[in-house]
């Protein structure tokens, strides 16, 4: 088969990514975009191997029943979303089924123990307006125009899109007024080819439960120009810095608009119902980020506070973060605070125990095992990080939670080295998607936790894990899917495992 030369197929699989696989001739395999089992459909064939070939889709012949249209405009040339064209139901199988297959088949994961131990995955509710941070690369289109929007995927076009379904709804008129700012006072986007212009992405972050809002411009270049004007427009009140800056923390008893106490916490502004009318909210924390390279990194290192102190705050249960441009935060703080829920449920902390938490972060996990653990120690590669996490614990008051500064296959390795007698009683790793390294996982098995908390954002690195994990001693025992990301293929995982070796632990203190 040649290029674009059409064909008509059934979808009878997904891919670990999320595209359509249908068979022709019986045997040859393609995989389309866009596409739902159960779909009859003409597809373009785009790219042909022996045995495989990837496919567009060109027409719908008989719709799937698990399909439904896209609630998205640009869902299909965007590469945000992966599964707008699925239902949610559907979109809450294929994850399941992923984490299933990938425990099964690459972590050898025997499957009556497998149908013993795994869980429904957590949904929710409502599968948009979930993500409390969006990134908007900022270019100029063909006319000229200035605009907002997205990659398309596997490109770096930019596709305009000033109202992403999965974020909230207030970075629209945030977008609005940044172009505006930059029209009227004739600031130029970034170029990618020629390397020139300014203003390369605009950062938004949103706490759910403070209300409060971030926005950090990444620009090319060591200053702002007419930034008294920006501030204006996002923050008001003439643009009052630093200290002078009226922010109110998340534990203010404020009175909103209308007269009802915010006794939930909640920052409460005059300016609260402005997602509705349409208005550009109260921007707490304005600041922008040096980022003069050549490079696909999005943030520069060098971050200049416009207005605010320099971070918005926000809180998972009964625990306060500070969060600034740099900070890594989970995106889903409606289905984090299930994720840290069902870890803290699996670590089953009565008060006694001492905990690692590997690739702790701003100390998200840390602070939340810290609740009912004895002693929590985190690592993170990330100085800033771990900053964060310093000022995370002292702004609650908690005092049993240390924080080091360093990888994790290098950082825990040295502190057991000089700490064999102190007893760990349970390890928590939440590493990247690449999963854990070799000799952390290796000092792990050394240190003889009695439980192993492993939260993953890659379910097959994951599974990779736990066959090496139930080889050297653990044995799985829950394994909690959760999804964190509606509409795109990721999916988050909680697992315990639990020490089952013969050989006899050292008593430690």
């Amino acid at each position: 088969m040649e290029k674009n030369q059409q064909f008509q197929v059934k979808i009878t699989d997904y891919s670990s990514e999320g595209l359509g696989i249908g068979k022709t001739e019986g045997q040859f395999v393609w995989f389309i975009k866009d596409t739902v089992i159960g779909d009859e459909v003409i597809a373009a064939a785009t790219k042909v191997k022996k045995h495989y070939g990837f496919a567009r889709l060109v027409k719908l012949v008989t719709p799937s029943p698990a399909r439904e249209t896209p609630a998205c405009p640009i869902a299909r040339q965007c590469g945000g979303c992966q599964l707008q064209q699925m239902r949610y139901p559907a979109q809450l199988h294929f994850k399941q089924e992923k984490v299933y297959n990938n425990l099964l088949r690459i972590g050898e994961v025997p499957q009556a123990l497998l149908d013993e131990v795994f869980q429904l995955i957590v949904g929710m509710e409502s599968p948009f307006r979930y993500r409390n941070k969006a990134q908007y690369p900022i270019r100029r289109d063909k006319s000229g125009k200035i605009i907002a929007g997205f990659y398309a995927g596997r490109t770096h076009d930019v596709i305009a899109c000033d109202d992403c379904l999965l974020g909230v709804e207030e970075n629209k008129a945030i977008l609005e007024a940044i172009v505006t700012w930059m029209e009227d006072y004739s600031i130029d986007p970034y170029d990618e080819k020629s390397g020139e212009g300014l203003v390369r992405h605009v950062l938004c972050r949103k706490g759910f439960r403070s209300g409060q809002h971030m926005v950090c411009l990444v620009i090319n270049g060591t200053s702002l120009p007419h930034q008294e004007a920006l501030v204006e427009k996002l923050c008001g009140h003439g643009g009052q810095t630093g200290a002078a800056a009226e922010l109110r923390s998340v534990d203010s008893a404020d009175t909103v608009e209308n007269g009802e106490n915010a006794s939930d916490g909640r920052a409460a502004y005059v300016d609260r119902a402005a997602k509705d009318s349409g208005e550009c909210p109260h921007v707490d924390s304005l600041s922008f980020s040096v980022n003069m390279e050549n490079t696909n990194v999005i943030m520069g290192t060098k971050i200049v506070h416009l207005y605010g102190p320099g971070y918005i705050e926000d809180s998972i249960g009964e625990v306060r973060f500070r969060i600034s441009p740099l900070s890594f935060y989970q995106v889903n703080p409606v289905q984090t605070e299930e994720m840290y829920g069902a870890a803290l449920e699996f670590a089953d902390l009565q008060g006694t125990e001492n905990v690692w938490d590997l690739y702790c972060g701003i100390g998200t996990i840390s602070l939340f095992l810290s609740q009912k653990a004895k002693q929590v120690y985190g690592v993170e590669i990330i100085p800033e990080a771990i900053e964060d996490a310093r000022q995370n614990a002292a702004l609650n008051g908690i005092t049993n939670a240390e924080f080091y500064v360093g990888a994790a296959e290098e950082v825990l390795p040295a502190w057991y080295e000089v700490h064999q007698d102190e007893r760990i009683d349970v390890i928590c790793v939440d590493p990247p998607r690449k999963g854990c390294d070799e000799k952390a996982l290796n000092t792990i098995v050394q240190m003889a936790p009695e439980k192993l908390v492993y939260v993953s954002c890659d379910s097959a690195t994951l599974a990779r894990d736990v066959k090496y994990l139930r080889a050297a001693g653990y044995e799985l025992r829950h394994v909690c899917p959760v999804d964190n990301f509606p509409e795109t293929v990721h999916v988050e995982t909680v697992v315990l495992m639990s020490r089952v070796s013969n050989e006899p632990r050292a008593d430690r203190a």
